[in-house]
């Protein structure tokens, strides 16, 4: 995995991340493992009127190869989810007590809302967990709207935000130049791992930059941050360490997407659509 590094520095400039650099990077499943040897993923996503968005992060989770997924969603939506995603465990977030060590990798935010208790599950996330956490969507928000918790987000976690909600966290940027390098510079002091979402998508890890050469503007809807979440947070509880889980899964995601033009539109394209394509990706990876 270390070697895979030499692949993102470019004599100092962003270096471009792409099918040559995923599959140094990508660990093909051995024939002796089983379902613990892929991790145990946690999920804490969902609420009501926006179940939807912790249904595509976890299906794209179990997409993406982690061997469980237990997602934490609120009290009375289990039946439902268990409908849509079978393979999925549930915990209800607001009554059971959440044992984070546990899981070998959590992602939190997707369609959580931000009533009091979801600000204290970020809260509690942030106190109690030292390993990589994906922060996405309202965990974001909830992070911007409370600085102190941001001073509090440990190394190596992983912030996939949008432009809009970067300036949120990080104040106001003229453009993505400008954000690209405070994503640098955060990365550097603290260990941060950050997903500037958008065209070609931008990720810092300690100070280096890269482009993704994926995707395409059919992933301009809602519920493609979602997929990504899901996708990064299995990579994270396969053993990846953060800054690789996190460039494969932005490159896997775009490539999804760019395989599933070959039944759909740009217009037509849903995130659905991705997560289906995601087993031709990762073929795309296999030596």
């Amino acid at each position: 995995m270390e070697a895979s590094n030499d692949l993102m520095i470019n004599q100092g400039a962003d270096a471009f991340f792409d099918l040559a650099a995923a599959k140094k990077c990508f660990r093909p499943r051995l024939a002796n493992s089983h379902k613990g040897t892929y991790g145990h993923a946690l999920l804490i996503a969902g609420n009501h009127g926006k179940m939807g968005a912790a249904v595509i992060a976890a299906k794209a989770c179990l997409r993406a190869g982690a061997g469980l997924l237990t997602v934490g969603i609120p009290e009375n939506t289990a039946a439902i989810f268990h409908t849509v995603l079978p393979e999925a465990m549930v915990l209800d977030r607001e009554q059971e007590s959440i044992n984070y060590p546990q899981y070998q990798s959590i992602g939190i935010g997707p369609g959580l809302g931000m009533d009091s208790f979801s600000i204290n599950q970020v809260a509690a996330v942030v106190a109690s967990v030292t390993k990589a956490i994906v922060f996405d969507a309202d965990a974001l928000n909830i992070l911007s709207a409370h600085k102190d918790l941001l001073q509090l987000v440990p190394k190596n976690a992983i912030l996939t935000p949008h432009p809009k909600e970067f300036d949120r966290l990080f104040g106001l940027f003229e453009n993505d130049a400008q954000r690209r390098e405070k994503a640098l510079m955060l990365s550097k002091e603290f260990g941060w791992v950050i997903v500037l979402k958008g065209h070609q998508s931008f990720v810092a890890a300690d100070g280096i930059g890269t482009l993704n050469t994926t995707g395409n503007t059919g992933l301009a809807k809602g519920g493609s941050g979602d997929c990504l979440t899901g996708i990064i947070t299995a990579l994270l509880a396969q053993g990846y360490e953060a800054a690789i889980a996190t460039r494969l899964a932005v490159f896997l995601h775009g490539l999804a997407a760019d395989l599933a033009l070959e039944n759909q539109s740009m217009e037509s394209l849903l995130v659905t659509d991705v997560i289906e394509s995601l087993g031709k990706a990762f073929k795309m990876l296999q030596p």
